[in-house]
Order: structure tokens, then C-alpha cells, then sequence
């Protein structure tokens, strides 16, 4: 009788840690699928860039400074190899286009483009999609982050070396930028 107990309760165990395995295995794969949207966002606002800075750049040739930044944040973005750097170049290519968009707004001649008004408008979408799948990602990779840390699939996480996947975050340019916007009253 006793080692029908056993028995059930190795079974069980086994079972419990096949079950905790494939949750950890699925979550990692989810993460990865949520990096992959994201991926395909960030590389059509690299798309989109040089072609909004080749419209503008007739109309803003004294504004050199921002068009060079936004050149050279599209250069590291599409170069970054790690998460982690795709994360950081990603946030300095949403300032420098933020700062490229604000100065356009003193040059009402580029706004009245075509052209410009539709890249404008590819851009803003495009940034809003970003930012919806940066918020998909990071609600993925938390509850992955949850199942490595938690008790007791953490135990599993450690065996098997499922790591803490990184969150997209704001940096400290970015946090300043969006608390020092200009407040709208009528």
C-alpha cells in the first residue's frame, strides 16, 4: 500500500514538473514572439526615417544638428545587437525624431508638403504601434519574470536555466522629455 503512495506521488511530481517546464518553455517562447512584433515596428520606423529627413532636409538646411541626430540615432538603432541595446538606441531614436517633429512644427512650408504630411503621419502610427508593443512585450516578459522567480517553478527556472528576460523601460532622456512637455489650456 505504501508504495502505491510512493508511487502516486512520484507520478505526481513528475507530472507537476513537466507542467512547470512546458509553462517556463511557452513564456520564453511568448517573449520571444512579443520581441519579434516589436522588431518588425522598430524596423519600419528605420524605414521610414531617411525618407522624411530627405523631404525635409531642402527646408531645414540651418537645422543640420537635428537631422544629424536623427541620422546617427537610425544608424545605431539598426545596428543594435542585443536586446538591451535595441532597447537604448530605440529610446535615443524616439527623442531624436520627437526633437526632428517638434522643429518641423516652425516650418509651416514643410507641413504643407504632401509628402511630409504623409510620412508624418506613417511615423506617428508607426510610433504608436511601437509603443503598444513595447506594452505587449513588457507584460510578457513580466510574467515570465514571475514564473523564474516565483516558488516553486523557480526551482525548474534555476535547473533548466530559463534567465529574467529584460523590460523595455524608459531612459532618463526620455522621462525628462515627456515630463517637461508643454501643457495644453484653453
Amino acid at each position: 500500500m505504501i508504495e502505491y503512495i510512493l508511487l502516486g506521488l512520484v507520478v505526481l511530481a513528475a507530472l507537476y514538473a513537466i507542467m512547470t517546464y512546458n509553462k517556463l518553455v511557452s513564456g520564453r517562447n511568448s517573449v520571444e514572439n512579443a520581441w519579434r512584433q516589436i522588431d518588425v515596428q522598430l524596423k519600419r520606423r528605420i524605414d521610414l526615417i531617411p525618407n522624411l529627413v530627405e523631404t525635409v532636409k531642402g527646408f531645414m538646411a540651418h537645422e543640420k544638428a537635428v537631422l544629424t541626430e536623427v541620422t546617427e540615432a537610425r544608424a545605431r538603432a539598426a545596428s543594435a545587437g542585443s536586446r538591451s541595446e535595441a532597447i537604448e538606441s530605440n529610446n535615443l531614436l524616439s527623442n531624436a525624431t520627437a526633437n526632428l517633429l517638434a522643429v518641423m512644427e516652425n516650418y509651416p512650408d514643410i507641413k504643407s508638403q504632401g509628402n511630409v504630411s504623409n510620412l508624418t503621419e506613417e511615423l506617428a502610427t508607426t510610433e504608436n504601434k511601437v509603443a503598444f508593443a513595447r506594452q505587449h512585450y513588457n507584460d510578457i516578459a513580466t510574467e515570465q519574470n514571475n514564473q523564474v522567480q516565483q516558488f516553486p517553478s523557480n526551482i525548474f527556472a534555476n535547473i533548466f536555466k530559463f534567465k529574467m528576460e529584460d523590460l523595455w523601460e524608459l531612459d532618463d532622456v526620455t522621462r525628462n522629455y515627456l515630463q517637461d512637455a508643454p501643457t495644453v489650456s484653453f
